[in-house]
C-alpha cells in the first residue's frame, strides 16, 4: 500500500427529535437478553443491528430458521433502520438494557465509555481459541481496538470500498469519456445537469446525489489531497483535516457544485435511505458510495425499465493536484460486542464466541446472504442463481441477515455468479488498495474526544454545511474552527499527538 502523509476517519453527527425518537421507538421489539440454553438445549441469542431493508426478515423467516438450525441456538434480531441506528444505539447504552449481541458501528463516545467502565468483555485473550476468530486480519484488527484491546469482533469490508458509480448511457449518449480528474469529474456533473442527458426534452436531470450522510464529502475532499482526518504538518505533528488548505479546496468545489445546481439542493435533509431513488429513477447522474452499490442500482433499473441493461459504469476516483487518492475504509464496518449485563460469565462467553464464529463458516454465509436452498436460490454448474430480485418480497426472507456475520477471515459462501459490472467492483477495489490515504490516529482513543467529540464534530460538519449552501463564508468557516478549538478541540489535538508519539 503506498504511504500518504495525509490521514482519517469517517465522522457521523446523530441528530435527535421528537419525531426520530417516536421512529426509534417503532422500530424496536422484544429481546432474549440471556445467553443461557433454552429449555430445547439451544443457546438463547439477542441480537442489535442495523437494516438498510424497510423490511428485515421476521422471525418466522425460513433463512433465520435455518440459521438457527445450523448454529443451534434462538436467535431474536432487532432490527432498526441504518438512518437512525445510531440514536437507537445511544438511546439502548444509556438504558442498560442490552441484547446478547449489539452491533456497534464505529468507536462513538458513548460506546468508548462504557468499554473503560467495564460494561464489555474484552475479547482480546479469548479469539485465539476460533477458528475462524483466530484469522482475523491484523491491521484491521489493530484499527478496531480500544486502549490496545478488542471488544469486539469485527464485520470484515473491503478496504478499497469506496468510490463512484455513475450513468454510463448519459457518458455515451453526450459523447463524453470517463472522467480522470476532478476537472472532467465536474464537467461531466454539468453536462448531466444541462445537456439533457436522458432526451427527453426537460431540464429534469442533475449531476449527482448526495443525502445527509457526510461520506461522500470524505471521501471526494482526499481527492484533492487532504487527510483523512488527521494529517502530518511539516514539523512532524498530527493537525485536523479541515485545518489544511486541501480540505479548503475542496469546501470550495463543494460549494460550486451546490451553487451550479450540479447536486441535489435537499442534500442536507435528504435521508440516506432515500439516497439512491434518484439515481434508479433516471433524476441524478452519479453518486459516490460504496462500489457495490453500483450492481444493486443497476438490478433496480433494470426492474423498473428493463431497457437499461448495462446503463451503471463504475470507477475508483478522479485525479487531483497530488495524484490518485481514495479515502479507505477501516477494513470493517462495525463490531459485535458482547455486553457483561447479558453475558455474565465466561461459560456463556465463550458460547457466544462459538456461535459469531460459526456464522463465518460456509453455510451460515451462504444462508444469511443468499437464504435457503430451493426457496431463494437454485444451484447450477456450482453457481448460485437466485430465484428472486433484491426488490422481491421472498428477499425479505433473508436480507439484512448478513448485517450480523463478521465475514472472518474471508467471505466465503459461494456466491452467484458474478456479473460483469460486479467484477469490475472488485478489480476497482482491489486497485483502490493502492491509493488509499491511511489515518496515523486510526487505533488511538482519546479521552476528550469521548467526552467532546459529538459537540466538535457537529461544530465541523454543520459549517460545512453551512459553507456549502452559502449560509456562512470563508471567515463563518475560520469562526467555526476557532470555536472547535475553544470547545476542547486544542486539548484533542494535544492529547492526539501525545497518544501518537506514545504508540509510535
Amino acid at each position: 500500500m503506498k504511504k500518504s502523509k495525509k490521514l482519517s476517519k469517517k465522522v457521523t453527527i446523530p441528530f435527535l427529535s421528537a419525531m426520530l425518537l417516536s421512529s426509534l421507538a417503532a422500530c424496536s421489539n422484544s429481546e432474549k437478553s440471556s445467553s443461557e440454553a433454552s429449555k430445547d438445549g439451544k443457546l438463547n441469542i439477542s441480537i442489535m443491528t442495523t437494516a438498510f431493508s424497510a423490511t428485515p426478515p421476521s422471525s418466522n423467516s425460513p433463512a433465520l430458521k435455518a440459521l438457527e438450525k445450523y448454529t443451534k441456538s434462538n436467535i431474536t434480531v432487532n432490527y432498526v433502520l441504518n438512518s437512525v441506528y445510531s440514536d437507537k444505539l445511544n438511546v439502548t447504552l444509556a438504558s442498560g438494557k442490552l441484547p446478547t449481541i449489539i452491533m456497534i458501528p464505529d468507536k462513538i463516545p458513548s460506546f468508548v465509555s462504557a468499554v473503560r467502565n467495564g460494561a464489555f468483555w474484552d475479547l482480546t485473550p479469548y479469539l485465539k481459541d476460533y477458528p475462524n476468530l483466530s484469522k482475523a486480519n491484523e491491521v484491521t484488527l489493530k484499527n478496531s481496538e480500544i486502549d490496545g484491546k478488542v471488544y469486539g469482533v469485527y464485520r470484515a469490508r473491503p478496504l478499497g470500498r469506496n468510490g463512484i458509480y455513475f450513468r454510463q448511457d448519459w457518458l455515451k449518449k453526450l459523447g463524453l469519456q470517463e472522467p480522470k480528474t476532478i476537472e472532467d469529474f465536474y464537467n461531466v456533473l454539468k453536462a448531466f445537469t444541462n445537456n439533457d442527458p436522458d432526451g427527453n426534452g426537460k431540464n429534469d436531470t442533475y449531476g449527482m446525489v448526495i443525502s445527509k450522510f457526510t461520506g461522500p464529502f470524505d471521501v471526494m475532499q482526499t481527492w484533492f489531497g487532504a487527510p483523512n482526518k488527521f494529517g502530518m504538518t511539516e514539523d512532524g505533528k498530527l493537525q485536523p483535516d479541515f485545518m489544511t488548505p486541501e480540505y479548503t479546496n475542496a469546501l470550495k468545489f463543494f460549494k460550486k457544485m451546490y451553487d451550479e445546481k450540479l447536486i441535489n439542493q435537499d442534500f442536507a435533509v435528504m435521508d440516506s435511505g432515500q439516497w439512491d431513488i434518484p439515481f434508479q429513477k433516471g433524476q441524478a447522474g452519479a453518486i459516490v458510495n460504496v462500489l457495490d452499490q453500483a450492481h444493486r442500482n443497476q438490478t433496480a433499473m433494470e426492474k423498473i425499465d428493463p431497457n437499461l441493461k448495462d446503463a451503471v459504469g463504475v470507477m475508483g476516483a478522479v485525479s487531483g493536484p497530488e495524484g490518485l487518492h481514495n479515502l479507505p475504509t477501516a477494513g470493517y464496518s462495525g463490531m459485535l460486542a458482547i455486553p457483561k449485563s447479558s453475558v455474565k460469565t465466561e461459560a456463556q462467553l465463550k458460547q457466544v464466541l462459538s456461535f459469531i464464529d460459526k456464522l463465518n463458516n460456509e453455510p451460515a454465509q451462504t444462508i444469511a446472504y443468499a437464504g435457503v436452498e430451493g426457496r431463494h436460490y437454485k444451484m447450477e454448474n456450482n453457481n448460485i442463481v437466485p430465484l428472486f430480485t433484491t426488490q422481491d418480497p421472498e428477499a425479505t426472507e433473508y436480507t439484512d441477515l448478513n448485517q450480523f456475520v463478521p465475514g472472518i477471515p474471508v467471505s466465503n459462501f459461494k456466491h452467484p455468479e458474478y456479473t460483469p459490472l460486479q467484477v469490475k467492483e472488485n478489480e476497482i477495489m482491489k486497485q483502490n488498495e493502492e491509493i488509499v490515504v491511511p489515518n496515523p490516529a486510526a487505533s488511538l482513543i482519546s479521552d476528550v474526544y469521548a467526552q467532546k467529540g459529538q459537540q466538535l464534530d457537529n461544530i465541523i460538519n454543520d459549517a460545512r454545511i453551512k459553507y456549502i449552501v452559502g449560509q456562512i463564508d470563508d471567515k463563518g468557516f475560520k469562526d467555526a474552527i476557532k470555536l472547535w478549538r475553544s470547545s476542547g478541540g486544542d486539548d484533542y489535538v494535544e492529547e492526539i499527538n501525545k497518544l501518537y508519539k506514545e504508540n509510535k
